[in-house]
């Protein structure tokens, strides 16, 4: 097990924290529409991923309280990029459901993403490459625990 208090292994964690954050800022830059928030996006995204969901569960898979998605997706309903529709189990609850609109926006901003960090990783080289291949599924593992 690794020793994240002292040494190397604290080392690469502090590494690992600043280079994410970092990457992370530029890509939220290569939003198309700078309307939404970081939030707005990420509830998108976990739609296009996990398929329409009700507000209870869209707050649970993004780690925010339940009035705060119902906010959100009041945001992202006024905006013409999600919908809502009866539960067909259960009449007291709604499911969110994404728009073609936002089908359409959320491809564009991958696009745009996957562009800019194609740009990226032209300048590695081939070790630097496959090191980066190597780590994207365990980095994908640690954004989902």
């Amino acid at each position: 097990m690794p020793d994240l208090k002292h040494g190397d292994d604290a080392a690469a964690v502090n590494s690992l924290r600043s280079a994410v954050m970092r990457l992370s800022r530029r890509l939220k830059h290569q939003r198309v529409d700078e309307s939404l928030s970081p939030t707005e996006m990420s509830v998108l995204g976990t739609l296009s991923n996990c398929g329409s969901a009700t507000p209870g569960e869209l707050a649970r898979k993004e780690h925010v309280q339940p009035p705060s998605m119902t906010r959100i997706v009041a945001l992202l309903e006024a905006k013409g990029l999600v919908r809502l529709e009866p539960h067909p189990e259960d009449r007291r609850q709604k499911v969110v459901t994404q728009t073609e609109q936002a089908v359409v926006m959320l491809e564009e901003s991958r696009r745009r993403r996957n562009a800019f960090l194609a740009t990226l990783v032209e300048g590695l080289d081939e070790d630097e490459w496959a090191t980066l291949r190597a780590a994207a599924p365990v980095l994908e593992k640690l954004a989902h625990k």
